[in-house]
């Protein structure tokens, strides 16, 4: 290749670089991790209803990001449920699905006869603010509305006891 080929796909690398990094700096919206205090999200759940986080406000909240088709999230819902059935009363395990429909979750969770609190994030709005990137993924929100843990992967019952446990102050 010539010399001015070359300074040309430089300068438009350079070009696309600074294009990229000021887009990322732009479109950088607002995000919630450890340490932040949890969005305040409302949405529709399995029932037909709207589900908010504040209905929750005072108690340890545990958020589970899921999709059906997921091998860990499968392999995860029965200690997913579990957790739920021991101490699903006391400290809320909110199940939230991106994208999949109601009749979908009906269908996989067999009408959900294990009695979980799905909840249907459909353009992916509050996943983004949570910064979810994947499933299955988990936060743990404590008393005062702030996020305590994010744990990407399958977790177990006695996992999520003992982090709503911990944070049950």
């Amino acid at each position: 290749m010539n010399q001015r080929v070359i300074k040309l796909l430089v300068l438009i690398l350079i070009i696309g670089m600074f294009g990229f990094f000021g887009y990322s700096l732009v479109s950088k919206g607002k995000h919630t991790d450890v340490g932040d205090k949890a969005y305040n999200f409302d949405l529709p759940n399995l029932t037909g209803s709207n589900t908010k986080l504040s209905d929750y406000k005072g108690e340890v909240v545990i958020l589970n990001y899921f999709a059906s088709w997921c091998a860990p999230c499968k392999d995860e819902l029965p200690e997913l449920e579990a957790f739920q059935k021991e101490y699903g009363d006391k400290y809320p395990l909110l199940m939230i699905n991106r994208g999949e429909t109601k009749d979908k979750i009906n269908k996989v969770t067999e009408n959900n006869k294990a009695g979980m609190n799905y909840l249907f994030d459909y353009n992916a709005k509050v996943s983004k603010l949570y910064n979810v990137t994947g499933q299955p993924e988990t936060f743990v929100i404590d008393k005062q509305g702030i996020i305590r843990e994010h744990y990407n992967g399958p977790v177990t019952e006695m996992t999520l006891y003992n982090w709503a446990k911990k944070y049950d102050k």
